[in-house]
């Protein structure tokens, strides 16, 4: 009998917790269920299971966006996607270790950022343990284990970097680009998170953004957006005429695919997000959560594609791939409403905002290779906005926080590509963005069994004229 009994304690430990419920979530931290002996420390193994469970989820999203940004750009720049993808994760991962996640959760209540402290570690009772002391019951009074939620905070940042990269492809430079990622995810993007789920300023306004519908795509929207501004389009995508030459996604297998990898790593997002998982009311809001999420994604990609027809003149597949991150970023804000059928509506209205989006982007001249901005900083707007009708959300704070992040970031952001313009010149010489990235700067083709050919530009609108400090720089190979 004592031999059953050890075998099916922490099953019956589990049921245990989830019947008895009771753990509230707080923001950037689990509330931890109180309990004592096997069921305490069998709270803090499943709130530390969620965290790597779930951010490792997260870090699939990066395999999505690297297959949405290399099936939409030409195939002469697949390769360049592909190593700016995963340079930009591991910078992120090193960035926000070294200094990010100090800088965004460290002593930060009530203030505007948080420690300059270097590097980051497990708790000194963690260490102790793994170093045979006797001190469970003070490790478990945690509530989880510290580096599992270093480890799913630093994968959201790798999202809002991925962000950038899709709408600038082609004719930025490799290494300003990760210049521009190292500030982004060490210092620009904590910081923000120090102002919401780190207990800041805006945290204490009543700022609610449930998993980074602002935070994170708004982030990454705005520094997206102030990139396109300073580096301009790509050779050729503006006619002299003023109409636009169309650029199709180069495989649209893979962009499909990437979408539906994005999706799928969404539900760790938006799920993993709730920050505990310990008791039944968790367990009860994060069924809500993913079915919205699953919800809002579906009703974006219709809605994107019932508009496509009137707004770009066909019923337009790349528009309705959109459609579907769209409604994701909308509803990521404030995906906890118990009357589903918002979620319908508010992912929505998220894909018909990025399909007008991308139709007035073109309008205004500015070339957003994926859609990016549309999807994640118009969407994401719009997702932190509607927070205020399902989700509890005060209009003021949220206007505050939008206005606040956006300033802050597109300021900085446009700041720093202005100087990567400057100094050591962001963009790509002509020679090489015809020819193509990979031929150009990598010299490893995506599709070698392809010739590449300089890309005919003529009658095109001309490309942006160089800073004045480099007119005279040679032209590269």
């Amino acid at each position: 009998m004592s031999a059953i009994v050890s075998r099916y304690r922490l099953p019956v430990a589990i049921l245990a917790l989830v019947g008895a419920g009771g753990a509230a979530v707080l923001i950037g931290r689990p509330a931890i269920a109180e309990a004592a002996g096997v069921e305490g420390e069998t709270a803090f193994v499943l709130n530390t299971f969620a965290f790597l469970l779930w951010g490792a989820l997260v870090m699939w999203m990066c395999a999505g966006f690297t297959m949405l940004e290399s099936g939409s750009v030409r195939t002469k720049n697949a390769s360049m996607i592909c190593l700016k993808n995963i340079g930009l994760y591991s910078i992120a991962g090193l960035a926000y270790f070294v200094i990010g996640y100090n800088l965004m959760y460290v002593d930060v209540v009530g203030d505007f950022i948080g420690s300059f402290n270097l590097l980051y570690q497990a708790s000194d009772a963690e260490i102790a343990l793994l170093d045979g002391a006797d001190n469970a019951g003070e490790v478990v009074g945690d509530g989880y284990a510290t580096m599992s939620d270093w480890f799913f905070q630093m994968v959201f940042v790798a999202t809002a970097a991925s962000i950038v990269s899709g709408a600038l492809a082609e004719r930025v430079k490799m290494w300003p680009f990760f210049l521009f990622v190292l500030a982004l995810t060490g210092v620009i993007y904590p910081i923000v998170g120090a102002w919401t789920w780190g207990g800041g300023w805006l945290a204490d306004l009543g700022f609610q953004d449930f998993a980074g519908s602002t935070i994170v795509h708004g982030v990454g929207g705005w520094a997206a957006l102030a990139g396109i501004l300073v580096v301009g389009p790509r050779l050729g995508k503006f006619r002299a005429d003023g109409t636009v030459k169309p650029t199709p996604p180069s495989n649209i297998l893979v962009v499909t695919l990437g979408v539906f990898i994005l999706w799928f790593g969404w539900f760790g997002f938006n799920g993993g997000s709730q920050l505990a998982i310990a008791s039944a009311i968790d367990a009860v809001s994060m069924s809500h959560v993913l079915v919205n999420t699953n919800l809002a994604a579906a009703a974006g990609v219709m809605a994107a594609l019932a508009i496509s027809r009137f707004v770009l003149r066909r019923i337009d597949l790349f528009a309705g791939l959109n459609g579907a991150i769209a409604g994701l970023v909308s509803i990521t804000a404030g995906p906890t409403m118990t009357d589903h059928w918002w979620a319908i509506i508010i992912g929505a209205i998220g894909g018909v905002i990025c399909t007008l989006g991308i139709r007035l982007l073109e309008r205004l001249r500015l070339d957003d290779v994926v859609g990016a901005v549309p999807a994640h900083l118009f969407a994401g707007i719009w997702g932190t906005l509607a927070v205020c009708i399902a989700a509890g959300g005060d209009f003021g704070a949220q206007i505050a926080g939008v206005a606040a992040i956006g300033a802050f970031v597109f300021i900085v952001s446009y700041v720093l590509w202005r100087g990567l313009a400057m100094t050591v010149q962001a963009r790509v010489s002509a020679e090489v963005e015809q020819l193509g990235q990979d031929a150009g700067e990598l010299g490893i083709e995506a599709y070698p069994e392809f010739i590449l050919m300089p890309e005919e530009v003529a009658e095109m609108a001309p490309p942006p004229p160089p800073e004045p400090d480099q007119e005279q720089a040679p032209a590269e190979a």
